[in-house]
């Protein structure tokens, strides 16, 4: 079992972070394995063939992108905490990659393959250079595959951000934190479960560790590196598929012809609270088509509004939840295994 050991002061310093490298690790992982997710079924089925055409061409992708997909303990060059907080950018990321020297990066991989199904091996992943050859492949996988899609992603891990961020408020951080992967929860009041594998627990220091949410929801990870924080990266609440709120399950027919396919499709995705913005990017339609869906929400009872600093968020009211769950029991959703353990 990972435990995250806390100093006093580690959880009023800690604090959420985007990482769209991260994003990008969650992403080859979806497009290695063998089996998709089902919220990125049509995602993967888009981008897969050219991405395993790109593999093809290149011996030592195809090597690292295997190793990762079939691993337990992700390689450390790939798993350096984000520096640059909500507003980090890839650019600084695969920058860092990059810098990572070949002895470390090497040793990770050692690693790497010592946690990996049975028949990995290193062969392909020789030469210098790792963190280069690492950063440009991602970089080549974010332009083919994730920077279209990245504006309504970001909404979506903003919105869960969003989320924990009023919990905390109201609560503490140990209802921010709650379920944030299957595995994780509290030890007493000063630790943090990560995962149930066994590993050496991690002490996390006065400056706190970052929370760092992707829209996979079979993704999570530890994040560390020399002299910066603990990051552990979890799947958010809400993503659904193309990385969009995806709501319950079923088809919800029923619901879009009681309220129109519009308004259902934002009643079902405000299971996590939103803005109008924030809607938009994740839905793909104007503000004020979204704004007006919202007023006639609103006025029928189903959808409410809380202001919070400057942003006004909408979310569902009790009648809206027992709308959008539809008839029966209501299962909820889960979170399942991490990509990895770094």
């Amino acid at each position: 079992m990972v435990v995250l050991r806390l100093d006093p002061l580690a959880l009023a310093r800690s604090r959420f972070a985007l990482s769209p490298f991260a994003e990008t690790l969650a992403a080859v992982v979806q497009l290695a394995r063998p089996h998709a997710e089902p919220w990125a079924a049509a995602w993967r089925e888009r981008h897969r063939p050219a991405f395993l055409a790109r593999l093809a061409a290149d011996g030592y992708a195809r090597g690292l992108v295997e190793l990762v997909a079939a691993t337990k303990y992700l390689p450390d060059h790939l798993t350096l905490p984000p520096g640059g907080g909500m507003g980090t950018t890839l650019e600084s990321e695969l920058a860092a990659v990059a810098r990572v020297p070949d002895e470390v990066a090497e040793a990770g991989l050692r690693t790497s393959q010592a946690h990996a199904w049975a028949g990995q091996r290193l062969d392909r992943l020789t030469g210098r250079g790792h963190g280069a050859r690492a950063a440009a492949l991602f970089r080549e996988v974010w332009d083919a595959h994730l920077a279209a899609d990245w504006p309504a992603r970001r909404a979506a891990l903003q919105r869960d951000v969003t989320h924990r961020a009023g919990l905390l408020a109201a609560h503490g951080w140990p209802r921010a934190l709650h379920l944030m992967n299957r595995t994780s929860g509290w030890v007493g009041t000063d630790a943090i479960r990560f995962s149930d594998r066994p590993g050496p627990d991690r002490q996390v220091g006065p400056d706190g560790m970052l929370f760092v949410p992707v829209t996979a929801q079979r993704s999570s990870w530890l994040c560390e590196a020399p002299g910066r924080p603990f990051a552990m990266v979890y799947p958010a609440r809400g993503t659904g598929e193309d990385g969009s709120g995806g709501g319950r399950a079923g088809d919800g027919r029923a619901l879009a012809r009681l309220l129109g396919s519009g308004r259902a499709q934002i009643l079902r995705n405000l299971e996590t609270p939103a803005t109008t913005s924030e809607l938009a990017l994740l839905l793909a339609q104007s503000v004020g088509t979204v704004g007006g869906h919202l007023a006639i929400l609103r006025d029928s009872g189903l959808v409410g509004r809380t202001r919070v600093g400057r942003r006004v968020l909408y979310h569902r009211t009790e009648l809206g939840d027992r709308l959008a769950a539809g008839p029966g029991p209501n299962p909820g959703t889960g979170s399942g295994p991490g990509a990895g353990v770094g």
